[in-house]
């Protein structure tokens, strides 16, 4: 220990760092040096996973412990969703303000809630110079708890380095959405226009004004109502290179496609990678490429949720994009389908020349488990769907990946980006949910409390 302790602190710090969390924590516990000079690793990545974590949280760490946070997932609600609450909206979110304004380097943040907080909650993000990752969820029903888009825009608004935004069941405001005002099957906010105005967007906070943030590069937006016309009409200030649109299971697919399409057609000129949920029919905008905004696009992901059926005609209507990586993502019982549809794209692409699809040099398709065992047929008519399918690639000099599908696997319980699969080799690559361990994986710095 004598040669520990005289080593200067910087030096500690860079071994600190390179060690794995059981062997932090065990340094950290002989003696109050080594304790201190450990807080920086412990504290880097802090995960909450429910209200009561987060004020026990508050009331045992030092509040200074909190300026080493840089990667924070934050939970509002309750351990028990059905359990009656004694805990108010203003605690909540005071707690959230609490937390927020002791982490001035935080860099990345998840916050789950529960339905909306009070519109204080903006308070703190404006001094979260670092912030560069934000993904807001709700993670209650919408018919009993909405989450009001006002409060998210005036948030992610408030964060002056924002580049990567993640957005799960946002609920449209009553303000911004007369037309839908008595429609039943249309969950609405009322009662958010306390919502404070946004020094940029003013009283504007609707969804497609996050378009004009400036700095933002990743939008991902899902199970969200995007029928508000506006987002063809705002003014730009992003150069949008990701963008991640799924659809509302309130409205049916053709109505989620219209407005797939009217986003894709306003911020295609510089998005480079897209996920698809729903179909495009709109061969006369996107399939040329003196016409296509998408005149960016190189990758093209596909997620599970897409109709099948669709598949040829959407990837035929993107074809005026220079589209190199094409990736799908399916459930098990839909490999052979997938790899089928696949194949009367590759015939198609075989049959009209060289010119179309030329620049394509890969396919992926990765296989979200059923969270079961497949039959010894069922894996036979897979296995040999996917040999097809990778032949053919082979023929045309294109690329492929098809994960393996046969052997029972954990069911995908994350986010449909999280469970993406990129993988250059056959291989499994279903993603998995978090493990309650408070034991990271690898050399991950973090804290857990449940």
């Amino acid at each position: 220990m004598s040669s520990w302790q005289s080593l200067p602190t910087e030096l500690k710090l860079t071994i600190i760092s390179a060690l794995h969390p059981d062997d932090v924590d065990s340094l950290a516990k002989t003696n109050q040096a080594s304790y201190q000079a450990c807080v920086p690793a412990r504290f880097r990545s802090i995960k909450l996973n429910d209200i009561n974590a987060l004020q026990r949280f508050l009331e045992n760490v030092p509040r200074n412990y909190c300026s080493n946070i840089d990667t924070l997932e934050l939970a509002t609600h309750d351990k028990d969703h059905a359990a009656p609450t004694h805990i108010s909206l203003r605690e909540r979110s005071d707690a959230v303000i609490s937390l927020l304004s002791a982490c001035p380097r935080l860099a990345s943040l998840v916050l789950r809630v529960s339905g909306s907080l009070d519109s204080s909650v903006v308070a703190p993000f404006p001094a979260l110079s670092n912030l560069k990752q934000l993904s807001i969820s709700n993670v209650s029903n919408e018919d009993s708890a909405p989450l009001s888009e006002r409060l998210v825009v005036a948030i992610a608004a408030s964060c002056t380095n924002l580049q990567d935004l993640s957005l799960d069941r946002i609920t449209r405001s009553e303000l911004h959405a007369p037309e839908l005002q008595g429609v039943p099957y249309i969950p609405l906010v009322r009662g958010d226009e306390d919502v404070p105005d946004h020094p940029l967007l003013g009283s504007d906070l609707r969804l497609p004004s996050l378009l004009r943030i400036p700095t933002l590069r990743k939008l991902a937006i899902r199970d969200t109502h995007l029928g508000d016309e506006h987002w063809s009409i705002t003014p730009i200030a992003c150069r949008l290179e990701v963008l991640d649109l799924g659809s509302c299971y309130h409205e049916n697919e053709d109505y989620n496609r219209c407005c797939t399409e009217r986003i894709m057609a306003a911020v295609g000129p510089t998005v480079d990678e897209f996920s698809l949920t729903t179909a495009v029919s709109n061969d006369t905008l996107f399939a040329k490429s003196s016409e296509t905004p998408l005149h960016k696009l190189r990758k093209l992901h596909i997620t599970p949720f897409f109709p099948v059926d669709s598949v040829v005609e959407t990837i035929s209507n993107l074809a005026g994009s220079p589209i190199e990586t094409l990736s799908m993502q399916c459930y098990e019982d839909d490999v052979v389908d997938v790899c089928t549809a696949l194949e009367e794209f590759l015939t198609l692409k075989l049959e009209r020349g060289s010119e179309f699809y030329k620049k394509l040099a890969r396919v992926n398709v990765s296989v979200t488990a059923a969270g079961y065992a497949a039959s010894e047929e069922e894996v036979e008519e897979r296995t040999k769907a996917a040999k097809r399918l990778q032949d053919f690639c082979r023929q045309l000099r294109v690329a492929s990946a098809v994960d393996n599908y046969g052997a029972p696997q954990r069911p995908v319980a994350t986010s449909r980006r999280a469970s993406m699969s990129f993988a250059v080799e056959v291989g499994v690559s279903t993603s998995k949910s978090a493990s309650p361990s408070t034991r990271p994986i690898g050399k991950a710095r973090s804290m857990t409390l449940y």
